[in-house]
């Protein structure tokens, strides 16, 4: 490590932790990646997890450290409170959480909520991508939309947040996958998909004509049965389903704003999204969400003067 480390940063999952060492200038000096999220940290500690991460790393007892995500939870480290939208990403910055009875100084990110009676929503962690994308949605109206276990479709104004809603894709996925009927036509590890996949396609495409998908859910296992549908095209007919749905509803609940929708996703999953974008004409401009989310933790890092005014080299 050629640099001296002037503060840490962790993104905290519910089952993942990424921890950052910075410089300065907020360049990365290191980097671990661990299983410890909140469902581990619970049980071990939040501080003992990050400071043995942090020691590895050769950082000192009191290198302060900005957090975002799951740590911040009522069942988490300390819990930081929702900041109501609309919101300014500057103030959502602003307001994180110290956590008291620590040798460092370590403060928390606070999440989103949407308190409309009839559009109840939450989120964290994804509030600091989206401050890592500010270049991209810091003036005008943007749509962002931020797959995942759970996608977030967001409405961003002006660097402001104005609404969100989610879509839990990742996580149907899953339980239709794993615990439902069509578990038999998708095998006990489901195939990896491609967004080249005309399957994939298809079954998109017939989910973003209405976005009902529940009577053709059942067709998969149908299409097993009496047209030879494999394994690993059922599922790609499930997760073409399950996207399309998922854009479909977004674009009728929130428009399609005018401009390319902002994509903050990062692997194979982005491929698939962007793909089923390109089917439905929605233009994309993708943002990595790794990058976004480190980026967002060094403006949060500023905003509360842990970390000076600068451009990461």
């Amino acid at each position: 490590m050629s640099a001296t480390p002037t503060i840490a940063a962790a993104d905290w999952g519910t089952t993942r932790l990424r921890v950052w060492l910075l410089d300065a200038t907020g360049a990365v000096l290191d980097e671990r990646r661990s299983d410890e999220g909140l469902l581990t940290a619970q049980h071990k500690g939040f501080a003992n997890v990050l400071d043995r991460h942090l020691q590895d790393m050769g950082a000192g007892k009191d290198l302060p450290a900005i957090v975002c995500g799951m740590a911040g939870a009522r069942q988490g480290w300390v819990e930081a409170p929702y900041v109501d939208v609309p919101a300014s990403l500057s103030d959502i910055l602003g307001a994180a959480v110290p956590v008291p009875g620590t040798d460092r100084d370590v403060r928390i990110v606070p999440g989103l909520a949407q308190r409309n009676p009839r559009t109840p929503d939450v989120m964290r962690g994804e509030e600091t991508q989206l401050a890592g994308t500010a270049k991209l949605i810091g003036s005008g109206s943007h749509l962002v939309c931020m797959p995942g276990t759970h996608s977030k479709w967001v409405i961003a104004e002006g660097g402001a947040i104005s609404g969100f809603g989610t879509w839990p894709t990742g996580e149907m996925f899953s339980v239709l996958s794993e615990h439902s009927i069509l578990r038999h036509s998708i095998g006990d590890k489901p195939a990896v998909v491609s967004p080249d996949s005309q399957v994939f396609r298809d079954w998109c495409q017939e989910a973003l004509f209405d976005g009902d998908i529940a009577s053709r859910l059942f067709g998969i296992r149908a299409s097993g049965l009496l047209s030879g549908l494999g394994q690993d095209d059922a599922a790609a007919a499930l997760s073409g389903l399950l996207i399309g749905a998922e854009i479909a509803s977004a674009v009728r609940r929130f428009g399609r704003r005018g401009s390319p929708v902002v994509l903050v996703v990062s692997g194979a999953l982005g491929a698939l999204y962007a793909e089923a974008m390109r089917l439905d004409g929605i233009a994309v401009t993708v943002a990595d969400a790794d990058e976004a989310v480190l980026a967002g933790l060094v403006a949060a890092a500023r905003r509360n003067r842990m970390l000076a005014e600068g451009v990461a080299s």
